[in-house]
């Protein structure tokens, strides 16, 4: 069997001494380059399966090779290799399609973890979107960016209104890469209590605190080895999203009670239905934890954008169901006119409860009962955007008149709002309030 090889790209022998020797005993074999256009070259001319490549290089940088090779030899992925704590260097590699970075001075347990998952790649198998209904452009641009994403190591933030699917979304990125193996520890931020998030995040050690009788693992050294997916991430306390900041970052935990940390390889992903920034704006999410978790942002589709998809999808869910209820024109006609502001959850919950007031075995419009959830003339809330206007209105009127009354000193307007001045400012922006 044909040994994988490895492109090594640095100036500094002795680095790819190390490397070359570190890959060795991986069983992998290695030829190095001490430029870009080195690298280049020897890319164009054999196949490999791995390359790294330092970020200072006498005649370039390693971000110039990285995006060369997203045209040019897609196929390989690459890592990075930076300067200690240069994390923004990192995540413009990895916007740009680096598959991974090391940081130096170079962990080597870190190195064969990033290597094994790369080689891994030409056999993760068929991207698995079964689950990923729909014919309509917006799924269809979806599922060409999760299969991009899931080559990569890079934290992806997935956006999109509850109810959209962004936990399945979530599970496809993790089942269609290298790591789809390992497990997917999904963690809903929002339903864990403050005084215990810690300690459920990163575990704790026995005697720590009371009640702890035991050692017990968190999830996120649960997650080893796969994917931790943070969903509602917008509902982390400041306090806890420092400490996720740094397990982003350095790569590690310390449970709670512990004296060291302990090296930890989960790749991240999270989600949220709230504008993550506007909350950065606001004061109410950490920017420099945004930027980390940011690295590749996913939206998903709302159900009314995505057109003839609720009848495809409608279909799939009756038989999910096990109903052999079909849909009549009225039905249909009004599943296609309806606006769903529950999305995809929206549509199942009508047609569990359609099925369970249909006698017929064919389901009608009023089986349907959507227009309970309509407002004044048959639109629903999310199709007129009515409501969106109205509070932007109230929001408006509030302001300004605190704004007269405080003779327009914008500190004791925000006192009077119960706003912060940070807050008050980004909602005069917002508002065009001039």
């Amino acid at each position: 069997m044909t040994r994988p090889l490895a492109l090594v790209v640095d100036d500094e022998p002795d680095i790819c001494e190390l490397l070359a020797m570190t890959l060795g005993r991986m069983n992998i074999d290695t030829e190095t380059a001490g430029d870009v256009g080195g690298a280049k070259g020897r890319l164009g001319a054999t196949r490999f399966d791995v390359c790294l490549t330092d970020m200072r290089l006498p005649d370039g940088d390693g971000l110039e090779l990285v995006e060369w090779m997203q045209s040019h030899a897609p196929d390989v992925p690459v890592a990075v290799i930076t300067a200690h704590g240069n994390i923004e260097t990192a995540v413009q590699a990895l916007k740009l399609g680096a598959f991974d970075f090391l940081s130096k001075p170079l962990d080597l347990n870190h190195l064969r973890n990033i290597v094994e998952n790369a080689l891994k790649l030409d056999r993760g198998g068929d991207n698995n979107k079964a689950g990923l209904l729909g014919d309509s452009a917006p799924m269809q641009a979806l599922r060409d960016m999760i299969e991009r994403v899931a080559r990569s190591q890079a934290p992806v933030h997935i956006s999109g209104e509850s109810g959209t699917g962004k936990e399945l979304v979530a599970r496809l990125i993790h089942e269609s890469g290298p790591r789809a193996e390992g497990p997917f520890v999904p963690i809903n931020c929002g339903a864990i209590p403050a005084e215990l998030m810690e300690s459920e995040f990163f575990g704790h050690r026995k005697g720590s605190f009371t009640g702890a009788v035991s050692d017990k693992q968190g999830l996120v050294q649960a997650a080893a080895g796969g994917s931790l997916f943070l969903d509602e991430i917008a509902d982390l306390p400041l306090a806890m999203q420092v400490k996720l900041l740094r397990v982003i970052q350095e790569k590690s935990v310390r449970p709670v009670g512990a004296s060291r940390e302990e090296p930890v390889d989960a790749r991240i992903l999270s989600a949220t239905h709230r504008n993550l920034s506007e909350m950065v704006a606001t004061g109410e999410f950490r920017e420099d934890l945004f930027y980390r978790i940011n690295v590749i942002e996913l939206r998903v589709p709302a159900l009314r954008d995505r057109g003839n998809d609720v009848l495809l999808l409608a279909e799939h869910l009756l038989k999910k169901l096990g109903s052999r209820a079909t849909l009549d024109e009225g039905a249909r006609h009004e599943l296609l006119s309806y606006a769903f502001p529950g999305n995809v959850r929206e549509l199942e919950n009508t047609l569990e409860r359609a099925v369970t007031l249909c006698s017929s075995g064919t389901i009608g419009e009023t089986d349907l009962n959507l227009k309970s959830n309509e407002i004044g003339g048959g639109r629903s809330v999310a199709a007129t955007g009515d409501l969106g206007s109205r509070i932007d209105d109230v929001q408006r009127q509030a302001i300004v008149d605190a704004l007269e009354k405080t003779r327009y000193n914008k500190t004791a307007a925000a006192k009077l709002l119960g706003l912060t001045l940070r807050q008050l400012r980004y909602r005069i922006q917002k508002l065009e309030i001039k």
